[in-house]
């Protein structure tokens, strides 16, 4: 794997070959002096701590010299070797403050989540299928009791921080952070964008129980990152993107022409987010029925935050026509 070296920096990508959709699982070590960040986590495998391990031994470096974890979400595929690496060696996990709640899994946040699911299920009409879902995250809610983070976790609560910009990336996850060093252009992006698929904006509630209008949120980011002039992205997945720009504008524009789509749709008369739902992803939506009901809520909220659409409450589910 290759190191990159600018200034006094040095990267040491870890990426573990994956064979899902997400080709690869990235995590970072950033060394700079006498400090060695890791950026990520990757899953709780043996696969990944090897990785982890390896990467170590061959820049003559060990667990040791590590002086600090940073998570730039709390998606289980980037703080899954938190746990590991502390027991062995106790050193500060840094995050953003919306992170903790969930990586603590509080269990008045995650019921109150499990509530949101539901109810907003019922408003979208989803029926049998939205009731399938609201069962898994039960379950869920159980299952994946051994997954909390034990460790204190710090609060990232500056816009600079070690070497690095601190800008706030929601979409994707409402606690998603981007690292920049600006010094050499490296951008360290989470799942903000992602070189072979597109990021997928996960609607997502906030610590009030209020959804978050997490497509806006997303494009946003893009934004942000684009004003960046980034010379390198270091993603979560997949390959490291070089000159990124045009990727981001690319990412954009599949964002409106979506859009269109959906408005097509709903202007063609169907109305509700269900129905929108199985008619684009056909049968996607039974394989992947949380990822596209969050693709399809996201652009409702788009749709009619740009006043194209407009919504009525009939009976306790939202009906959208063209405004």
């Amino acid at each position: 794997m290759f190191t990159f070296r600018e200034h006094n920096y040095e990267v040491f990508p870890i990426m573990v070959t994956n064979h899902s959709a997400l080709k690869s699982i990235n995590f970072f070590l950033f060394k700079k002096e006498d400090s060695l960040t890791l950026i990520d986590a990757g899953f709780d495998t043996e696969e990944c701590w090897e990785a982890l391990q390896n990467t170590l031994g061959k820049n003559n470096l060990t667990l040791k010299d590590l002086t600090q974890i940073i998570l730039t979400h709390h998606h289980i595929d980037h703080v899954g070797l938190v746990n590991r690496i502390i027991s062995e060696h106790p050193i500060p996990v840094y995050a953003h403050s919306a992170s903790i709640p969930r990586l603590k899994r509080d269990d008045d946040f995650l019921n109150m989540r499990v509530e949101f699911f539901s109810n907003l299920y019922n408003e979208m009409d989803c029926g049998e299928a939205g009731v399938r879902q609201v069962d898994y995250l039960k379950q869920a809610l159980q299952k994946n009791r051994s997954n909390k983070i034990e460790c204190d976790l710090k609060e990232i609560t500056d816009n600079r921080w070690m070497n690095f910009d601190v800008i706030h990336i929601p979409g994707h996850a409402p606690d998603q952070i981007a690292l920049y060093a600006r010094d050499c252009g490296w951008l360290f992006a989470g799942d903000l964008l992602l070189e072979h698929i597109s990021s997928n904006a996960l609607v997502e509630p906030d610590q009030f129980g209020h959804r978050m209008f997490t497509l806006n949120d997303h494009i946003h980011s893009l934004k942000r990152c684009l004003a960046l002039q980034s010379k390198l992205v270091f993603p979560g997945h997949g390959n490291l993107i070089e000159e990124p720009h045009q990727l981001i504008n690319k990412r954009l524009e599949g964002i409106e022409r979506k859009s269109n789509k959906i408005a097509s749709l709903i202007e063609s008369g169907i109305s509700t987010g269900n129905d929108l739902a199985q008619t684009y992803y056909k049968d996607i939506y039974k394989q992947q029925f949380s990822l596209v009901m969050s693709e399809i809520i996201g652009q409702l909220d788009y749709l009619e935050g740009k006043g194209r659409i407009k919504k009525e409450l009939v009976n306790g589910v939202w009906g959208y026509s063209i405004a």
